[in-house]
């Protein structure tokens, strides 16, 4: 995933669509009033661009609501200058577990667009090993097709080792509105699924950004994702 949270509480796992909605509500309802004549109005969004510099960087903050497990928050920055790409991730393979990311960025075309960054990690903490990994992201349109992946070597052994990966189809019919499916393999926590599948809904405004992801949502043990991003 990849857009930051905010903390929020599950009031009951029942209700989790209902958490996520009210989490946008109350986000929309706090803007300015001017803020929201201009979401309201669906301006083109403000695209971040590179400092003086040559440097772009972002920020985000996620918030799992688990319903057997205590919540946890997954803060991810990254920075990219031309081809380059620094990446550093906490609690994202494991609990109390960071990883450190370089990459090499490739993207082509403007109508349809495609951008490939492959990577190569570092983890430590809980969790110890290299990661090979990638972020993939093809867009056409109001549609986009992101997904990360990386495969997690465990210096263990190859029976703790696995596969993470994290999927999101999303339809943006105005700027600061989007709405999708999403689908993620973790293993850090425990989950009733090998892959779990859900919907998201998000919003936007200037270089910030707040989606709200509802995993299995019609079992009696939905998990919820809220997250927060902002970019420089």
């Amino acid at each position: 995933m990849r857009r930051v949270i905010q903390l929020v509480r599950l009031v009951r796992p029942v209700r989790p669509v209902r958490l996520v909605l009210a989490a946008l509500a109350l986000t929309f309802a706090a803007l300015p009033a001017a803020a929201q004549s201009s979401l309201l109005q669906a301006p083109a969004p403000a695209t971040p661009q590179p400092s003086e510099s040559g440097w772009s960087a972002s920020a985000e903050l996620a918030l799992y609501v688990l319903p057997d497990e205590a919540n946890y928050l997954w803060p991810t920055v990254s920075a990219d200058h031309d081809w380059l790409h620094l990446e550093a991730r906490y609690n994202y393979e494991a609990k109390n577990t960071a990883s450190f990311w370089a990459g090499v960025n490739f993207e082509w075309g403007e109508r349809v667009s495609l951008a490939v960054t492959p990577m190569f990690g570092v983890v430590t903490g809980d969790t110890d090993g290299i990661a090979p990994g990638f972020l993939f992201t093809l867009g056409a349109g109001k549609f986009e097709l992101y997904s990360e992946g990386e495969l997690m070597l465990d210096s263990g052994g190859k029976e703790d080792s696995f596969y993470y990966s994290w999927t999101e189809l999303s339809f943006t019919p105005v700027s600061w509105l989007s709405v999708g499916a999403a689908a993620q393999k973790t293993r850090a926590y425990q989950t009733a699924r090998y892959i779990e599948r859900g919907v998201l809904a998000g919003t936007a405004w200037k270089n910030m950004s707040l989606t709200g992801y509802v995993f299995e949502p019609f079992s009696d043990k939905p998990t919820v994702v809220v997250a927060f991003g902002i970019e420089f």
